[in-house]
């Protein structure tokens, strides 16, 4: 397995409970894919350097995690349908 990173940028709109409660799911979605979460970090409301779909702003939270490319994809897949978050980017760390 393999240490990977996950930032995630939630909708603005949302309440810090409801982003919590988003980033746990994302937590639980790789542990069910056999991931090992090594530590997570909620940044909190930010603004955007640049205007995303009309939004200025947005939640930023990042989750690094040790898992396998099987899971990558799953979560690449499903974080890119969900209509919570605004951007994602998953990267591996060396």
């Amino acid at each position: 397995m393999r240490v990977y990173e996950v930032m995630t940028i939630h909708r603005p709109e949302l309440a810090e409970s409801d982003v919590q409660a988003k980033v746990k799911e994302v937590e639980t979605f790789l542990t069910s894919r056999g991931a090992e979460i090594q530590n997570t970090d909620l940044w909190g409301k930010r603004r955007f350097a640049y205007e995303i779909d009309h939004i200025n702003e947005g939640f930023y939270s990042v989750v690094k995690f040790a898992a396998g490319t099987e899971a990558i994809d799953d979560l690449d897949r499903v974080l890119s349908l969900s209509d919570d978050v605004v951007r994602h980017k998953i990267v591996r760390v060396d």
